[in-house]
């Protein structure tokens, strides 16, 4: 079990994240405390992958608000809480929480990139604190292996180099999120 914080550049906000790497995939469980828009609120995640990276299940729970579930085959095919089929995320195989900079070690993970190598990709983005799920187009890129790669929102118009650790966590990504220091026993 690793557990990593994140504070948030953009106003008041932080992250403890916990991922348990298992023997059938990758498990992991978070809170966010945060502001967007204007408005503040507390956010619970969960995210399983299977070991290729690719999400087979997301839950998420707005304090006092709304919640989401999404399941996913890794091939792109996602149904909600009630087994209703996705179509508008149809083909999406990596999500992206606005919240977190955990859901850029997704596709960073998955796609396993060589040096100068970029790939656009389609994500299930959901925005918080709505939890409204839209598709949206981005790209990485490897820039150093496993240590910076390049995030474009290719649907926003916004670049970002991040650096990440061994396990392609971000520790630093300009003007969103930094990696605070490791919490003690």
């Amino acid at each position: 079990m690793r557990e990593v914080r994140w504070a948030s550049e953009e106003g008041d906000g932080i992250e403890h994240l916990a991922l348990d790497a298992r023997g059938d995939g990758f498990f992991v469980e978070s809170a966010v405390v945060g502001q967007r828009y204007g408005r503040s609120y507390g956010l619970f995640y969960s995210v399983t992958c299977d070991l290729q990276w690719r999400v087979t299940h997301a839950y998420l729970k707005i304090a006092g608000g709304g919640a989401l579930e999404l399941h996913g085959d890794g091939a792109g095919h996602w149904r909600d809480g009630e087994g209703h089929t996705l179509d508008a995320i149809e083909g999406c195989i990596d999500i992206d929480i606005a919240a977190t900079p955990f859901t850029n070690t997704l596709p960073i993970r998955r796609l396993q990139l060589a040096p100068g190598a970029r790939q656009p990709i389609s994500v299930a983005y959901i925005s918080t604190p709505d939890l409204a799920v839209t598709r949206v187009e981005q790209a990485y890129s490897c820039v150093d292996l496993d240590r910076e790669y390049r995030y474009e929102g290719i649907f926003r118009n916004f670049a970002a180099n991040m650096k990440v650790d061994e396990d392609g966590l971000v520790i630093d990504y300009p003007t969103l999120f930094r990696r605070l220091p490791t919490p003690g026993p």
